[in-house]
């Protein structure tokens, strides 16, 4: 008689990251990235806005050399911040340094509060996503094999050859993060993995922002990126980056968290916990979402805040098998 076939892995394996802008309390920040990777994250991402702590850039890099299996990312890069070629250099060596174990996130940008106090010109939403189109278009150029040259509307490059060249042949994976068609399109045509979110306004999660992550918008953005992506969706990692995160005691303490954000979001409490931007119940009322979601839309890489990695460490580590 025959064995019982074992389960077959889901293609899509799950991975966890951590947001962080600083350590933990009372530790120094390579010994937070330490801890991250104990715990089984997958990858550390340092986001990128002029308000909070270290700038990321250093911040990967001091991460990634005192580990040895973390993955760095940035949560996102504002692409309107920095020239890619300068962007490009940067990069390239940490994915050296680290062995490649860069995943390099990019964004169009959208926080008046970077834009107001430091005079960087907020140009309108189209603008800033043709110059993020270019700039993801530039970094792949300069981290390939040959000289790039490249004329856009907004950057210029006349045969300049890429220094050092990645780790990894051809760069680290790009994570491109987005709302709105336009730009999840791209990303469908063009990223290795997708942040799929809420068309966020110039503030974080306010007005309909949160309505824009509740299943049916979520249902038309993964349309889009079907469009577009084609053959190649089933190689597309898809993130989803948590904006309400707990582990509750009981199912009835979950659904009375939904509530208290409510505002934000419009709906029922139902509604709130089976967005894919919110990772609330009990472990596994958890469990058996993030598995609903994965086969629902395809979501297996799944951003949580820093203050909360340490309570979800043991999911992690049950869904991760670390």
């Amino acid at each position: 008689m025959s064995s019982p076939a074992l389960p077959v892995a889901h293609p899509r394996r799950f991975r966890f990251g951590v947001e962080m802008a600083q350590p933990f309390d009372g530790m120094s920040w390579v010994d937070t990235a330490r801890e991250v990777e104990s715990l089984g994250y997958s990858t550390l991402f340092v986001p990128d806005h002029f308000h909070e702590s270290f700038g990321p850039i250093s911040a990967m890099t001091a991460a990634a050399v005192a580990t040895t299996t973390l993955h760095v990312a940035p949560m996102v890069l504002a692409c309107d911040f920095r020239h890619p070629a300068v962007v490009a250099r940067e990069l390239a060596s940490i994915d050296i340094m680290s062995g490649g174990r860069l995943e390099v996130g990019l964004g169009a940008g959208y926080q008046e509060t970077d834009y107001i106090p430091t005079g960087i010109p907020m140009d309108p939403p189209g603008v800033r996503v043709s110059r993020l189109i270019e700039h993801t278009t530039v970094l792949r150029g300069l981290f390939g094999p040959e000289a790039l040259t490249f004329e856009g509307d907004h950057y210029r490059i006349t045969a300049l050859d890429g220094t050092p060249k990645p780790y990894r042949p051809g760069g680290p994976p790009i994570l491109i993060a987005g709302g709105g068609k336009r730009l999840l399109t791209f990303a469908a045509e063009s990223a290795d993995i997708i942040g799929v979110n809420p068309s966020l306004p110039s503030a974080t999660l306010r007005g309909t922002a949160g309505r824009d992550a509740l299943t049916g918008p979520i249902d038309d953005k993964f349309g889009w990126i079907r469009a577009a992506a084609g053959d190649r969706f089933d190689q597309i990692e898809f993130n989803a980056w948590m904006a309400v995160a707990a582990i509750t005691a009981t199912a009835d303490d979950a659904e009375t968290l939904a509530a208290k954000v409510l505002p934000g979001f419009g709906g029922s409490p139902e509604d709130v916990l089976s967005s894919p931007i919110v990772m609330v119940g009990t472990e596994d009322q958890v469990t058996e979402r993030l598995h609903h979601r994965r086969d629902r839309w395809g979501y297996s890489y799944h951003v949580l805040p820093a203050g909360r990695a340490r309570q979800f460490g043991p999911l992690v580590q049950r869904l991760t098998g670390t």
